[in-house]
């Protein structure tokens, strides 16, 4: 029987070993050789706990974070580590077996009129404000859909450009489902059951504290921890025991309600307004125009989610909510509100689309004359005819609608990073910088009067990450470099964010413990994830592609580079099965039966 307490299996088969190997009468010596070798195995154990904590990217900041700010904050920040991960996985699909092939053993720039910038835009096409805008050279390249070409295969691996481009699309959305109705199902596992509110404040006092604890700094942390979990536990007490007048809390519930509505309504109508008027100037021509009419559309969007958040907040202080219910009351117009918005945003833009199409019919028509022109006037029945070498840039071509719709997502997903960075340097660095140099010479207390310092919008950060992300996993099929911008700002926003929230804000005033699991935040991504799915399968199934630009140019739908795989690199009899597979009286109920289970 072994003579100390088993620290571990493995350090035990361990002493077993050599007790049997040695005997039991060595006595003293052998005693001592066990203990060294289990402070060893202790000590290997402690060290290899410490570098995988190490290994998961910022732990120690988040930390702090929690120490400082409560588990509602650090919740948004884990949030946004989950998301950059995820990100990292869409950036390597779409870059290594989209944008990499095609730039390595595609055809080069300028060999198609696809690949090439027309002629009368090469004078502005390396301008600063061009490619800003996302146009000129930066339009005609890997970025977005219209550059690719429609070859089967391509370079000498026979790679197939246009059934990778279809296969990448459609699997990232399957991968995002999959991790997301995963990872709710892990968090609801996890949750765990117990009595953790008897002598809530005794277990508190007298176990918080860890003793092993040797450094300063991490002393402070824990210090802290303690402290605003302290914080937390009184607020839900606070809460447990509170009497409100019921009619009048009533009323007020309804009040904010109906405010929420109206700027839920106003938001959707200016949106749908400053869409139309951007379409009228695409008509007119945006060369007429200044900056504000190019951008118009991307800011009124960017100023509706900075400000609008900020107005519910007022709101919800009617309710006298629960802090964490009132956070999923904020959370919920919020989303309303971007939702609204992003849909309001996305009709308009299939109206364009429908004015882009009318447009290609007259090019195709303009086409063919300019074609005959070449030809003197007819156009060869032979194909004999020698053919007429014409620059690419001098070609006459459609207008490229999946470009377009891709190039207005990338300016909304810039548009939107640069005007949250630019909240967090003027509403936090620069306020924090005001209320501190100038409290000791103004008329009034600066921290605790106006404007004061601010506390992290956690509401309005969490909708702007899912937001943000459906609008990548929107528009990522039309334009590749989607999910590399993403991972930029997800990147950017860790460093930027922690720093801000440790520099420049203060907790909150009514700290709230958070839920067990970020189920709510999942949630509200799964359903932003499936209104997202619904207009790129629509263009997917419903509208025909451009028929000069982009890897399915030819084809009537997209999805026919599944039935060309399987027509050309398949057994006939495959090609039957799966059309049999794929009849809808299969798959719905599959579907349901899935939703079932």
């Amino acid at each position: 029987m072994s003579l100390l307490p088993s620290f571990s299996r493995e350090a035990q088969l361990f002493v077993e070993k050599f007790e049997g190997a040695l005997g039991k009468g060595k006595g003293k010596k052998f005693y001592a050789y066990k203990v060294m070798m289990t402070k060893k195995w202790m000590k290997f154990q402690r060290d290899f706990e410490n570098f995988k904590t190490a290994c998961i990217p910022w732990e120690m900041k988040i930390k702090e974070i929690e120490s400082h700010f409560g588990s509602s904050v650090a919740s948004y920040f884990i949030f946004l580590r989950w998301m950059y991960g995820i990100n990292m996985i869409l950036f390597g699909l779409t870059f290594g077996l989209v944008m990499v092939p095609e730039a390595l053993m595609g055809k080069p720039y300028g060999s198609l009129p696809r690949k090439t910038v027309p002629r009368a835009e090469e004078a502005t096409a390396m301008n600063f404000a061009t490619l800003w805008d996302f146009s000129g050279l930066a339009q005609y390249s890997v970025l977005f859909y219209g550059y690719y070409n429609n070859q089967r295969t391509i370079g000498w691996l026979k790679f197939r450009m246009p059934l990778s481009y279809f296969l990448v699309g459609v699997g990232s959305i399957g991968y995002s489902f999959m991790v997301v109705t995963r990872t709710m199902a892990k968090n609801a596992n996890d949750d765990g059951g117990g009595d953790d509110t008897s002598f809530n404040f005794s277990w508190k006092m007298f176990t918080s504290w860890d003793y092993l604890i040797g450094n300063p700094e991490t002393a402070d942390n824990k210090f802290a921890s303690i402290t605003t979990s302290f914080k937390e536990a009184i607020v839900e007490e606070q809460e447990s025991r509170k009497e409100e007048n019921i009619h009048l809390t009533r009323f007020l519930r309804v009040l904010a309600n109906f405010l929420a509505l109206c700027t839920l309504a106003g938001s959707g109508y200016l949106i749908f307004f400053v869409v139309r008027r951007s379409q009228q100037f695409a008509l007119e021509g945006l060369e007429n125009y200044g900056w504000w009419e190019r951008n118009e559309v991307n800011t009124v969007m960017s100023l509706l989610g900075m400000f609008c958040p900020t107005l519910f907040d007022v709101i919800s202080s009617l309710e006298n909510y629960h802090p964490r219910i009132a956070l999923r009351w904020q959370l919920g117009r919020i989303f309303a509100l971007f939702l609204g918005n992003l849909y309001t945003f996305i009709i308009a833009l299939m109206d364009e689309i429908n004015l882009k199409l009318e447009e290609e019919k007259i090019v195709k028509y303009n086409m063919t004359i300019w074609e005959a022109s070449l030809y003197n006037g007819t156009i060869p029945e032979n194909s004999t005819a020698p053919p007429i070498q014409v620059d690419p840039a001098d070609v006459p071509r459609g207008p490229c609608w999946e470009t377009m719709v891709g190039q207005e997502f990338v300016r909304l997903v810039v548009s939107d990073m640069m005007t949250t960075y630019i909240t967090i340097l003027i509403g936090d660095f620069l306020r924090a910088v005001f209320v501190r140099f100038f409290n000791y010479c103004w008329c009034w207390d600066l921290e605790y009067g106006f404007p004061s310092y601010s506390e992290f919008d956690i509401s309005g950060n969490v909708l702007g990450l899912i937001f943000n992300q459906g609008m990548i996993w929107m528009g990522s099929f039309y334009a590749p470099c989607l999910p590399a911008i993403n991972v930029f700002r997800l990147h950017t926003s860790m460093y930027l964010q922690c720093w801000a929230v440790m520099c420049c804000n203060v907790p909150q005033e009514r700290v709230f413990k958070a839920s067990r699991s970020n189920n709510f935040y999942m949630a509200m991504l799964l359903f932003i994830l499936f209104l997202s799915t619904l207009p790129a399968v629509y263009t997917i199934v419903s509208i025909p592609p451009s028929f000069d630009c982009g890897p399915f140019s030819g084809k009537t739908r997209m999805y026919e580079v599944i039935s060309e795989t399987l027509e050309h690199d398949f057994p006939s009899w495959f090609g039957k099965v799966f059309g049999y597979a794929s009849n809808p009286g299969l798959i719905l109920p599959f579907i349901l039966l899935m939703v079932y289970v």
